[in-house]
């Protein structure tokens, strides 16, 4: 129930809308089913004898007909007309509503999820968010569905009812009570439901979550034979959801299972009541008995409908609580002043630690504009910390990130980032063209500013000799072309937006020589119009930067131009 309610707090509006019309059906079904008593007393010879029809004859008499068989036909096949309408236009009401809710729940997780601070997605997996995003909100929007279904057949359950109660108050409320004594008897195949579907949700979660892990290192598991290993675990999980389906299923069966015996009982114990105890006549028992079984089947298939609510339902609470704990980790964003990049970037006196780790107590640095400046440290020496606080990703303990003279804390980050092209170590491209892979669904670029970056990246060359050129489809994280071309095409991505300040992690640490070299010259031609700063062990990148600057003992050491350094002493 919490969920039912909850589905209709946060939509409101189309909910009273699908309400209403569902009322309306109702309303039009009980007023057609309530002309089937004075049609069965016509036929039987009158309507002395029953108060309910004689009130219907008059009232259609009111409206200048004649109570014959025939127009009592057309009443009641009008209102099932006019029901099946109405009803239409909810149930199309309904669909419209579920698209938009899963459409809802995924654009505000996804809203959530991009105004995290990157720590955030340090702690999270890939395939959990993505299964939150897909499969979560297809369910949950599933749930609004049997929602919906749930509260429409509870409208028809009163309508019916109240024409029941108007031919026998009494048969009718008797057999009400026995029929929810026997459906909380049945509750428990509903708990049991809703345990299996909380399970389901729990094992899908991390089934797509480790499946997302393997298929990005299926390549070394395959080459080492251990896929073997990866494929049992996976077969361990998927044979646990299937489990937890089963237990869905029985649940689900073995109610309607009981519901069907139950209902033939209740009808049978009504008739008898209401010929023997009540002592009817033939009309009235006809449409009682008429209106009882629709309304003990509409409160089975109430009780199914609510089942199947109940195994959704905590798809529903999982992506909501996925989209709450992104948004309380969302990124704050104090700065206001608008961002430039005309003379330098200035880290000053920063102090960063992980915890207890110390990584910085002192680091002073300053990276002038139109230069290529190369970073270098042992592991654990704040390589990425170093450039994740240049993109104001993380703050540090205390100092300034200082651009133009300005602390970053003052400027809007979206406007510093704007300015920033970043190329990380790990080459990922999307399984889709050159071109998407440049601008990256960026409505503002164009091919023409993709082809720039490209020529820019010294890539445009390779790129024209492809069957498809700049439409050619790189594969699944580019592996159809080389690892140097996938790098000048993620170096071109950086370079689309046309940014002044070119970070790059590792750029040229799985190439060749002859890759490296070309990599090493673009980046030399673009340090007269970009400010770079790359961090890297190779000795060719640190031979082509204009200085080169070494990160140890929590600060940074220049080297003089031209010298170099152990790289085996600097990684110990």
């Amino acid at each position: 129930m919490r969920t039912l309610l909850t589905f209709f707090k946060e939509f409101p509006r189309r909910s009273i809308i699908m309400l209403l019309v569902l009322l309306l059906a109702g309303v039009a079904e009980g007023l057609s089913l309530t002309t089937f008593l004075p049609l069965l007393s016509v036929a039987a010879g009158g309507t002395e004898n029953s108060e309910i029809g004689n009130m219907i004859v008059g009232a259609i008499e009111s409206l200048g007909l004649e109570p014959s068989i025939g127009v009592m036909l057309m009443i009641i096949v009008s209102g099932m007309i006019l029901k099946s309408i109405i009803l239409l236009l909810s149930n199309r009401q309904v669909g419209y509503t579920v698209a938009h809710i899963a459409t809802v729940l995924r654009l505000e997780l996804l809203e959530a999820l991009m105004v995290s601070r990157w720590k955030y997605f340090l702690t999270k997996q890939v395939g959990t968010l993505a299964n939150s995003v897909a499969t979560e909100a297809y369910r949950a929007a599933n749930g609004f569905e049997h929602s919906s279904k749930v509260l429409a057949l509870s409208i028809q359950v009163v309508v019916y009812s109240s024409v029941a109660l108007l031919v026998s108050w009494q048969a009718t409320l008797a057999t009400l009570a026995i029929s929810m004594v026997l459906l909380f008897a049945l509750h428990r195949l509903v708990l049991a439901t809703r345990k299996a579907g909380s399970k389901q949700t729990h094992l899908m979660k991390h089934l797509l979550a480790y499946l997302s892990d393997i298929l990005g290192s299926v390549k070394s598991l395959k080459a080492m034979a251990r896929d073997n290993v990866t494929d049992a675990i996976l077969k361990d999980q998927t044979k646990q959801l299937e489990v937890a389906i089963r237990q869905e299923v029985m649940s689900r069966e073995a109610l309607f299972a009981l519901q069907e015996p139950i209902l033939a009982l209740m009808i049978a114990s009504g008739l008898y009541l209401a010929l023997m105890v009540w002592e009817l006549s033939l009309p009235e028992v006809m449409v009682l008995v008429l209106v009882l079984a629709r309304v003990l089947a509409l409160l089975n298939k109430t009780q199914r409908l609510f089942q199947q609510l109940t195994a959704q339902e905590s798809a529903y609470w999982s992506i909501r609580k996925a989209a709450e704990e992104a948004r309380s980790e969302a990124e704050v964003n104090q700065g206001t002043r608008e961002a430039s990049l005309e003379k330098e970037v200035t880290l000053s006196h920063i102090a960063f630690n992980y915890s207890v780790k110390p990584i910085f107590d002192d680091l002073n640095m300053t990276i002038p504009v139109n230069t290529f400046t190369a970073v270098m440290g042992a592991s654990g020496a704040g390589k990425s910390t170093f450039l994740d606080l240049l993109c104001g990703l993380t703050e540090p303990a205390s100092g300034d990130v200082l651009i133009d003279g300005i602390p970053l804390r003052e400027i809007d980050l979206r406007s510093w980032r704007r300015m920033i092209g970043y190329v990380s170590q790990d080459t990922i491209l999307l399984h889709d063209t050159i071109l998407s892979n440049v601008i990256v669904g960026e409505p503002s670029l164009t091919e023409e500013d993709a082809v720039d970056a490209l020529r820019m990246a010294g890539a445009w060359d390779f790129v024209c000799a492809l069957p498809d050129g700049i439409h050619t489809v790189v594969g699944e994280r580019g592996g159809m072309i080389s690892g140097g071309q996938r790098q000048r095409i993620a170096i071109a991505r950086g370079l689309a937006h046309k940014p002044k300040f070119l970070i790059m992690d590792e750029p040229t640490s799985a190439l060749d020589p002859a890759s490296e070299a070309v990599i090493c010259e673009t980046l030399q031609s673009l340090a007269h119009s970009l400010t770079i700063i790359a961090v890297s062990h190779q000795t060719a990148v640190t031979k082509a930067a204009d200085r080169v600057f070494v990160l140890r003992d929590g600060g940074v050491e220049e080297l003089p131009k031209g010298s170099t350094v152990d790289i085996l002493e600097e990684r110990g």
